[in-house]
């Protein structure tokens, strides 16, 4: 496979092999590939993941957060911290 660069990228490669960061244009090419496998990979995973949030709230299995839901469970967190506490209260002065 023959791939040809442009003027600023040829000079960006130039810049790396002369500053000692690569060897050989070859080099950069395989980084760049790596780089691109590696995003490419967790793109994939990431999709994956919103395939399975999708599904799972399809199927009324969790919430979405936004704003509003997230007051909404702090303040259901504090009542059931309240209620815990005066319950825990209750106890020990009996």
């Amino acid at each position: 496979m023959e791939v040809q660069l442009t003027a600023d990228q040829k000079e960006f490669v130039q810049q790396a092999i002369e500053s000692g960061r690569i060897h050989r244009a070859e080099e950069a090419v395989q980084q760049a590939l790596s780089l691109w496998e590696e995003r490419e990979r967790a793109r994939a995973e990431i999709l994956a993941a919103v395939d399975v949030a999708e599904a799972s709230l399809a199927r009324g299995e969790g919430r979405i957060i936004t704003e509003e839901s997230m007051r909404e469970l702090a303040e259901d967190v504090k009542k059931r911290g309240r209620a815990r506490l005066a319950a825990e209260q209750r106890s020990t002065v009996i």
